[in-house]
């Protein structure tokens, strides 16, 4: 669906210059008119309004509760991109954010993450300058689009911990470019337009986060007055984004009641073409239980450097981590005597270390990874429905 989409809006841009070179207009023409006609601002409030129609698509919940929790989803979205492509969208002037944290939440969002994005292009070069601290995971990559582009998400470079060069003191330099440069080098390309960092906490009690400053080479002064091509086309942006991404996981959700309250193998493909991270298997699910019934899951983890596991609500945002505990890790989960790890999935504490709360919801989605394994993985993580009082 999302492929077709994007289809559409390619071709109609590509018959959309052919018309204003025999018109002889100019896209600039084309910005003016359509920021002082207020066209821009319309076009915008319209595919907010249409943005609903991700909450209503098949097999989704249409109870008060959860509808509640996808219109605020919306919003969240809403501010994300306005952020991303109106606020800090000038690529000659980027600026790392958290698009993803706390308040806003997208795609299984990872409570154990710190996200960064600084939108880029590939018509500059760049230089980030940093401190590594005590994270326990580093990693860049660079992106061709974004979810809020008609050209999708596809990766271009990417520069993790065991490839970066660090200095004695901590901190360290990156070049951002076409060719080669540099002791520490991260790739772009013509298309690339996002910057993504991924940092990856084992304990966040007590690990400091990288370090991070950007600017675009070559690019003097500052920035100057916003301009009607920024606006029409960060607003344009920041509504696809808005409209697109939670029709992609509402898509994903109704898929995965297919296997409500078990967790196989989701697709790697399916899994970078929306972002994620090539190094990590996913096992994504629906999950849903009544007051009296819980989760167990089962698993000898594979080797590989971490892993986790974590409770989202339907719309695929991670359940409130501030107040709840809706994840557990390597290093935070208690093993069993043989070495195996068991989660238990309940509304109420079954008096057991590995217990995930369901924060006041009876279904939602989950997702299980391993952080880079070194050999072989199951298709699928055991998961077994129990009434809650058979829990020992």
């Amino acid at each position: 669906m999302k492929t077709i989409f994007f289809g559409f809006l390619n071709i109609f841009k590509s018959l959309r210059l052919f018309w204003l070179s025999l018109s002889g207009k100019t896209e600039s023409d084309i910005h003016n008119k359509r920021v002082t006609s207020l066209k821009a601002w319309d076009d915008y409030c319209d595919g907010l309004k249409s943005a609903g129609a991700a909450l209503l698509y098949p097999g989704a919940p249409t109870d008060p509760k959860q509808m509640a929790e996808g219109i605020r989803y919306l919003s969240r979205l809403t501010r994300a991109g306005l952020e991303a492509f109106v606020e800090f969208g000038d690529p000659r002037f980027p600026v790392f954010r958290r698009t993803v944290h706390e308040t806003i939440k997208m795609g299984a969002d990872n409570p154990d993450n710190h996200y960064l994005n600084a939108q880029i292009s590939g018509d500059y070069d760049y230089v980030i300058s940093g401190k590594r601290n005590t994270i326990d995971y580093f990693g860049l990559f660079t992106q061709n689009g974004s979810y809020g582009t008609t050209g999708g998400l596809s990766p271009c470079g990417k520069l993790e911990d065991d490839e970066l060069m660090v200095e004695s003191d901590g901190s360290f330099e990156i070049i951002l470019s076409k060719e080669r440069r540099g002791r520490n080098w991260l790739k772009v390309e013509a298309d690339t337009s996002l910057l993504m960092v991924r940092q990856t906490y084992r304990n966040r009690e007590t690990e400091v986060p990288v370090e991070l400053s950007i600017k675009a080479l070559g690019v003097g002064g500052t920035p100057g007055s916003i301009s009607p091509k920024q606006i029409d086309e960060g607003l344009n942006s920041a509504g696809l984004l808005v409209a697109g991404a939670p029709m992609l996981f509402s898509k994903w959700a109704k898929g995965f009641q297919n296997h409500t309250n078990e967790l196989p193998l989701f697709d790697p493909e399916v899994s970078n073409a929306a972002g994620g991270d090539a190094n990590i298997i996913y096992y994504h699910s629906h999950w849903k239980l009544e007051n009296d019934e819980a989760l167990v899951i089962e698993v000898s983890p594979p080797d590989c450097d971490n892993w986790n596991f974590q409770l989202n609500n339907y719309w695929m945002e991670s359940l409130d981590y501030r107040y709840h505990n809706i994840c557990i890790n390597d290093f935070s989960a208690k093993r069993e005597s043989d070495g195996m790890i068991k989660v238990m999935v309940a509304h109420q504490n079954p008096g057991h270390p590995n217990w995930i709360q369901t924060a006041g919801h009876n279904e939602g989605t989950m997702c299980w990874r391993w952080y880079r394994p070194k050999g072989e993985y199951p298709d699928s993580v055991l998961v077994r429905k129990v009434k809650f009082a058979d829990l020992s």
